[in-house]
């Protein structure tokens, strides 16, 4: 159970954070980072919640906290010493996963194929969840380059991958089913 009954405490004025094993380390760190990316995007995720209906709403509902839990993943480093904990370590899961796959496969289906690429903007709730494959596009890189430097979870890195899809398919689905997408048209302004 979290308990925040003090905002500020000051142990972040020299440039270093806490993780989740009590390791500091630098703000700038890799690992910082990648996570604070995450949290980045579920910044931004809860402005695409504002145009969303109620169907969409519970996905991205059920994103967010599952952001919450990638954070948490990501902040707590050494995962073969998960087993010495005190407790056991909040980790992304293969049917997190899943769960996104079996929604981009349903949300996909009745889409019609893409013949051009496809421009960020339309609907608003569109344009913010292309804000939002853009930033997770971002983390999943940022995790990427972590996971050369230090360990990582495969799962968060899959769970992102599938994430930045799961936008991208959803913003084509606020766009009357793709039928209002902006299409790229190349070398239009030459």
């Amino acid at each position: 159970m979290v308990v925040l009954n003090k905002i500020y405490t000051k142990t972040g004025d020299d440039g270093e954070t806490a993780l989740g094993n009590g390791a500091r380390v630098a703000k700038h760190s890799m690992r910082v980072t990648a996570y604070g990316t995450v949290d980045e995007l579920n910044s931004i995720v809860g402005l695409a919640r504002l145009q969303a209906d109620d169907d969409v709403d519970a996905s991205l509902s059920r994103i967010q906290n599952d952001l919450f839990d990638l954070g948490a993943d990501l902040c707590r480093p050494d995962m073969e010493k998960d087993s010495e904990a005190e407790y056991t370590p909040l980790r992304i899961v293969a049917s997190q996963v899943k769960r996104l796959e079996s929604e981009i496969d349903a949300m996909n289906a009745k889409l019609e194929p893409l013949r051009s690429f496809i421009l960020p903007g339309g609907a608003p709730l569109s344009a913010y969840l292309h804000q939002c494959r853009t930033v997770a596009r971002r983390a999943e890189r940022l995790t990427v380059e972590l996971a050369t430097m230090e360990s990582v979870n495969p799962d968060a890195v899959k769970y992102l991958n599938r994430l930045s899809d799961w936008f991208f398919v959803a913003a084509r689905v606020a766009n009357d089913d793709g039928k209002a997408d902006v299409l790229w048209v190349p070398g239009a302004t030459r």
